[in-house]
């Protein structure tokens, strides 16, 4: 087959700017080939490379007593004592998504579980943060329903169970959505794995799934903005297998248990590409790869399309070759393939052999080291206009209360998670819907608590507070459980980084996460950069994705109770009444309006610190966030199946959006303790009201709870199912 000539037109197609094909051609002295301009465009695109967030990323503490391994290998890696390590990351699968729901969400959780196993971690827990456009909108409801079933029909086939996520609607992801998928997993502190190559002329080895040409320039495609030729790129969403994956996964923990691997990594964006040139660059080795090897599973595929498949399933091993036929066999268990596909070379390059041809001859250190790094001009962010208390009238608080547990974003997602399984394995000690999900760790008394979190309203009208803001609402949601929150993952999604606008976005955000996670001891050890979700030039709300896990050293530690009739309604926090970006001022009154809520991060980690070390008084906690004092007092009243009384009808103090807050249900004897405790602490403590009766009362205005909580579970199916 002849190859195409390389044009202006062709590296444009390939995403590459005229300057970076310059860099291209003084890097290796001639016109590239085909093969390798594909190399270029899969190792240099933003989905690969981070240039235009390398800067701002080196700013964010990642490093701690608890951290064995941060940013830079599959997913991060952290302590949790007994010899055991939790490793977990949060990746995008956006673009994908958009185009093709189904296969767009069910590759990103395969990916996210493949960066787990990859590292010798069995997935105990998954999670996805979910962003959708309005839900009048004509394309959202197929979204909503592509996307949920991709995730559960994925994730069930796997048989790993979902612990918890998020999802919000806003026009702002009309022509983006967002699907962030996070996976955890458990394995031994001393027998992680890590992609490194180590010595000369080791085997590399294809295992898993074979090669198509599904997900061919995948990576490209998630590193544009869409336009109307968005249905022309469905050939580029990869299609998954999860019972395939499944068997890889157990193929490749039994693999591990042999002694056998040298490196391992697995094959996402960039397929091939990306894999060989990672393990190479790390382990300051050459690869070598014989393409004929590579197990096809469709005729005539070229160097270009084997080189840029993303073919979902698939890994890549330098393996030690005394062990080969061991771990061949294996693999051949398990009905996978096992391919020696190349070597490791001393040489510092990147040699690619096809048909007795050489496709491709490039420096490999150069290859990945030298990708072009941007400081891209942005625009200082100027926080938005404070709100003036005056302009919000008073509402009454019932129809303020049913205007959020009536809407899209605030109703109950058990819609959503019940198409999830959530208790396989048997060891999820809480079901989705609440703040944070729950997993015991199997065979010990520690539980492992997960969360994901995000306001973005917040961070478009404050980046630096909206940043700070992601990180102490997950600090919360573990805290409120009695976990205690060890690191974080992120997911930053922004739009086009090429506009100051958005840049200033993305550092203000970087620089609010990065004071948060040092200010809260939750390091940031892996994560993912999603930037260019706009679709004619219309970019979604900048959605910094923060995924975080905690840690209950004792299950008798958890705080996971309900409320009783009888309880006191105790609330930790100073309330000013925050009405600025409320959900009250969008869902009631149709307006977004005022700066973000400020953070007192010293407050938040001494307000934390308080809930954990009372949790034994404390029977049930939840953080306030969205809707207030109001929507927090509601839900946990109808999670129990109990009333509650609150002693204010008062706007701003029922539904203001105040941080670094708590809601507690104990006893009376208990809230007494508490209140003692609180004040030699110096954290603020105030009785709101009481748990009782069957209806929800504010101030002496009053709704039956079974009313309110019709609505508030049966409003998404309505509007989703209808």
């Amino acid at each position: 087959m002849q190859e195409p000539a390389i044009t202006p037109e062709l590296i444009d197609a390939h995403g590459l700017k005229p300057d970076e094909y310059e860099r291209i051609l003084e890097i290796i002295g001639r016109e590239p080939t085909f093969t390798e301009l594909g190399i270029f465009s899969a190792m240099w695109n933003e989905h690969c490379s981070y240039k235009s967030s390398k800067k701002w990323l080196r700013t964010l503490p990642t490093d701690g007593p608890q951290v064995i391994c941060g940013p830079g290998e599959n997913a991060g890696v952290v302590d949790i004592g007994d010899g055991q390590a939790v490793i977990f990351k949060m990746e995008s699968h956006n673009h994908p998504s958009y185009i093709e729901p189904y296969q767009g969400a069910a590759t990103g959780v395969g990916g996210i579980l493949r960066d787990v196993f990859t590292m010798g971690a069995r997935p105990i827990a998954s999670m996805n943060s979910l962003s959708f456009g309005e839900p009048g909108h004509h394309k959202t409801r197929q979204l909503v329903h592509g996307v949920v079933e991709g995730i559960g029909g994925y994730g069930n086939s796997f048989g790993v169970p979902c612990a918890g996520g998020e999802v919000r609607f806003d026009p702002a992801y009309n022509g983006n959505c967002l699907v962030n998928a996070f996976a955890a997993g458990l394995a031994d502190s001393d027998k992680i794995f890590y992609s490194a190559a180590s010595g000369v002329g080791m085997p590399v080895v294809y295992l898993g799934a074979k090669t198509g040409r599904d997900g061919v320039g995948g990576a490209t495609m998630a590193s544009a903005e869409f336009d109307e030729s968005i249905e022309e790129k469905r050939p580029t969403v990869q299609v998954g297998d999860p019972f395939t994956e499944k068997r890889l996964m157990e193929a490749t923990l039994e693999l591990m248990q042999t002694g056998a691997v040298i490196s391992i990594q697995d094959m996402g964006a960039a397929g091939l590409t990306c894999s060989a040139v990672e393990m190479g660059d790390k382990g300051g080795l050459g690869v070598k790869l014989q393409l004929d090897d590579v197990p096809q599973r469709e005729e005539g595929m070229t160097a270009y399309e084997m080189m840029l498949s993303e073919s979902q399933e698939r890994m890549l091993m330098v393996l030690k070759p005394e062990l080969e036929a061991e771990a061949r066999a294996v693999f051949e268990k398990w009905d996978l393939d096992f391919a020696i596909v190349g070597e490791t070379i001393a040489e510092d390059r990147f040699l690619i052999l096809h048909g007795n041809e050489v496709k491709a001859d490039l420096p490999l250190a150069t290859l990945s080291g030298s990708a072009p790094e941007y400081d891209r001009p942005w625009n200082e962010p100027v926080p938005a206009a404070p709100l003036d208390p005056s302009s919000v009238p008073a509402v009454d608080p019932i129809e303020g209360l049913r205007a959020l547990i009536g809407s899209a974003n605030y109703s109950s997602r058990q819609w959503v998670w019940e198409q999830y399984d959530t208790m396989v394995m048997a060891d999820s000690a809480r079901t989705p819907g609440q703040g944070a999900g729950l997993i015991r760790v199997h065979g010990t008394d520690k539980l492992l608590a997960f969360t994901s979190d995000v306001t973005p309203r917040y961070v478009k009208a404050n980046p630096v507070e909206g940043g700070k803001q992601a990180v102490a609402e997950a600090y919360r949601n573990l805290s409120a459980l009695g976990a205690k929150p060890l690191a974080t993952t992120d997911n930053l999604n922004f739009g086009n980084p090429e506009k100051p606008e958005i840049m200033g976005q993305f550092v203000g955000a970087i620089k609010g996460i990065g004071a948060a996670v040092a200010a809260l001891d939750m390091p940031i050890v892996s994560g993912n950069v999603s930037l260019y979700n706009e679709t004619d030039g219309a970019a979604i709300l900048p959605t910094p994705t923060i995924g975080a896990v905690g840690l209950v050293a004792h299950a008798d530690q958890a705080i996971t109770g309900q409320a009783r009739d009888g309880h006191v309604a105790l609330l930790v926090g100073e309330t000013a009444g925050h009405l600025g970006q409320s959900a009250l001022l969008a869902e009631h009154l149709g307006r977004n309006e005022g700066d973000a809520p400020p953070v007192d991060l010293e407050a938040e980690k001494r307000h934390g610190e308080f809930i954990r070390t009372n949790h034994a008084l404390i029977r049930a906690c939840t953080d306030l966030s969205d809707g207030g004092l109001a929507l927090a007092a509601f839900e946990m009243a109808e999670a129990a199946g109990v009333g509650v009384e609150l002693d204010t009808a008062d706007t701003a103090e029922l539904f203001g959006e105040d941080q670094g807050r708590y809601l507690i249900a104990c006893n009376m004897d208990a809230a007494e303790a508490l209140m003692v405790a609180a004040g030699q602490a110096g954290v603020p403590i105030q009785s709101v009201g009481r748990f009782t009766g069957d209806t929800v009362g504010f101030g002496g205005q009053s709704a039956h709870l079974s009313e309110l909580s019709a609505l508030f579970r049966g409003r998404f199916a309505e509007i989703f199912d209808s």
